[in-house]
């Protein structure tokens, strides 16, 4: 958080730069700008009328004091006046009426198209753009939703408020120039100390709203992570703890506004001020010229009402300035989101005929952004059709290994190959096709249930769903549901959605498969089912899983022991456990949190040492596999 609330940012994206990077969002529409264009010029002319008229009026009633048919006459001329005043309002009702259905039309076609570009983008982006620092998931979507709307207000007030505003002050001025020079200079001199004096208050005011920025950005994620917390925080009873986190920065931010609300008011009485001598020298000066007989009593009045229309857009335009200057501070952070460039996927080319899934590689180096070193020198080797386990405490590194093998991330150093091709040459879209991924923790779609199945093969029948999630051990407990295939997915437990993610793999059918703790959020007995239906799945396919479970892990063809970002140990599971190393110790753990010699008690139903895990009284097969010498 910034502490030095009152000390201005740099400067950052001028508004040139804005202009140039929205013209693209703007030149599909140039028809709706240029008949918006039009509409000013005509509104702006209209915007005179009331002046002019009012001149003719008092002059015209002024010369019929004294007249023998005043009543007449002045019918006449009041006539003129209300036809005048009433057709130009109906001009000006239908012209505003048009430039407002337009300016809409303007405005909401070109915030679909950058809220679509920035999604868009994102999507393009690697994952180390999601993990630097100042990138969560709250401050993003504040920086791109603030950004959105402040470019089409942007827009909006270019197109539909200061271009009417100039024409009208520019028209305006041109009239008091040409009734009176010197009345004009004063109109003319006023308007450039009005404009240094906003031009100041942007200046002062940008660096409390660069700061104001980053308050909202801190606060939308501050709220998200609550929301993502909150059985933490109630079972934890730290909800005074989060009050007051959330208290000491909404004070942060109510400091940083009544500051900026401070300095803009201090500044807006000044320019009040300043509008209003202008007013008094019009006035003192357009009496002298009518005492001196070179200015009639009307002009004094077209001239007070000119400059009102020189003074009026001015007025507005500062607070057109602070919107721009808010636009300045929230349109750097949209641009900022979509123009990281460096962030894009690199999406290779390389698509082969038959996919020869075996990895293999050598002297591997990562660093996450922002985070310390993952992987260091990491070589092995992962052969095709066989079953490669890694093992490792936490943080051993070994989902980052998975990241890098399906192109999340790409390798500081080293090479990661399949079939013989560096992985970065590979076309990431194709890649991805051939691989499969069950998470520890798999992200469930809003939708129901069918979609959120479908999202393993967008092109799957009905059918092809229904036997996808009776592979993943979920048809039955779906079937109970009032609706069935057509029920919310995030209505599910956990457990049920793992398997729904489940599914979708077995929707997929990828060669390769990454198993990152499948079953870690089931209960036993669907830890079994899954293990049957994973056990299924991974015949004939290359598979890589990752799990603190023995069941898992101890048929792999290779296991290797990662610790602190490297192999340390690598072979079947006898000759590891052979080695009392890092697997070993893992493995005596896991077997002590199990509880196996309890277990195995259990089971030896004779207390001869043979463990029976044949289900009630069958006879027991010495033969079957499932029958077992207890040894030391």
């Amino acid at each position: 958080m910034p502490n030095d609330a009152e000390k201005p940012s740099p400067k950052g994206m001028s508004f040139y730069q804005i202009f140039k990077n929205l013209i693209p969002y703007v030149k599909p529409y140039k028809l709706i700008i240029l008949a918006t264009l039009f509409l000013t010029l005509v509104g702006s002319v209209l915007a005179q009328v009331n002046a002019l008229v009012l001149q003719y009026a008092v002059d015209s009633v002024s010369a019929l004091v004294g007249a023998q048919d005043k009543l007449k006459d002045g019918f006449v001329i009041l006539t003129w006046i209300t036809a005048i005043l009433l057709g130009k309002e109906i001009l000006v009702a239908l012209i505003t009426f048009c430039q407002r259905f337009l300016g809409a039309k303007l405005r909401i076609s070109i915030s679909k198209r950058l809220a679509l570009k920035a999604v868009d983008r994102i999507l393009t982006y690697r994952m180390s753009f999601f993990s630097a620092k100042d990138n969560d998931a709250g401050k993003l979507q504040t920086r791109i939703d603030r950004g959105v709307e402040s470019l089409t207000r942007l827009v909006n007030n270019f197109f539909l408020d200061i271009l009417p505003l100039i024409a009208n002050a520019v028209l305006a001025l041109i009239l008091m120039f040409r009734s009176n020079v010197k009345v004009g200079l004063v109109a003319l001199c006023i308007i450039p100390v009005f404009f240094y004096i906003t031009i100041l208050q942007g200046k002062k005011l940008r660096g409390w709203r660069e700061n104001h920025r980053h308050y909202r950005e801190a606060k939308s994620h501050s709220i998200l992570n609550i929301l993502q917390s909150i059985s933490v925080i109630k079972s934890f009873n730290r909800e005074k703890i989060e009050s007051d986190k959330q208290y000491d920065l909404q004070q942060q931010i109510t400091d940083n506004q009544l500051k900026t609300n401070k300095t803009g008011f201090l500044f807006d009485g000044l320019k009040s001020f300043v509008e209003q001598i202008g007013v008094v020298l019009i006035i003192i000066i357009s009496a002298y010229l009518v005492i001196q007989g070179e200015m009639t009593i009307g002009a004094i009045m077209m001239q007070v009402m000119l400059y009102n229309n020189v003074s009026s857009p001015i007025r507005q335009l500062h607070r057109i300035y602070d919107d721009m200057n808010d636009a300045l501070v929230y349109s750097e952070g949209y641009f900022d989101v979509i123009s990281a460039d460096q962030e894009i996927e690199d999406r290779g080319s390389v698509k082969t005929p038959d996919l020869d899934p075996t990895f293999v590689v050598r002297d591997v180096d990562f660093t996450y952004p922002n985070g310390p070193k993952a992987l260091k020198k990491v070589s092995l080797t992962i052969e095709k059709g066989k079953i490669t386990a890694l093992v490792g405490l936490s943080g051993a590194g070994k989902t980052t290994l998975i990241n890098l093998l399906d192109k999340f991330y790409e390798p500081d150093s080293g090479s990661i190959t399949l079939g013989g091709i560096e992985l970065s040459q590979f076309d990431t879209e194709y890649l991805r096709d051939n691989i499969g991924i069950v998470m520890q923790k798999n992200h469930i779609f809003e939708g129901s249930i069918e979609e959120n199945i479908l999202y393993g093969r967008p092109d799957a029948t009905h059918d092809e769903v229904v036997q996808a999630a009776k592979d993943a051990y979920i048809y039955d407990q779906i079937m109970d549901l009032p609706k069935q295939f057509e029920s919310p997915a995030t209505q599910l437990s956990g457990g049920q959605q793992q398997r729904i993610a489940i599914a979708r793999i077995f929707l997929k059918n990828p060669p390769i498969l990454f198993l990152d703790e499948p079953t870690a959020s089931l209960d036993a007995i669907a830890t079994e089912q899954i293990k049957n239906s994973i056990d299924a799945i991974k015949k004939n396919r290359t598979v890589v899983i990752i799990s603190h479970s023995i069941s898992q892990i101890i048929d792999a063809d290779i296991i290797y022991a990662m610790k602190q970002g490297q192999i340390v140990e690598h072979g079947k599971h006898e000759d590891l456990y052979r080695q009392k190393g890092v697997y070993h110790d893992i493995f005596d753990a896991s077997a002590r949190s199990l509880n196996i010699v309890k277990l195995a008690q259990t089971f030896d139903i004779d207390g001869d040492g043979r463990i029976d895990f044949t289900p009630g009284d069958e006879p027991i097969d010495e033969a079957r596999d499932d029958y077992y010498i207890l040894g030391d």
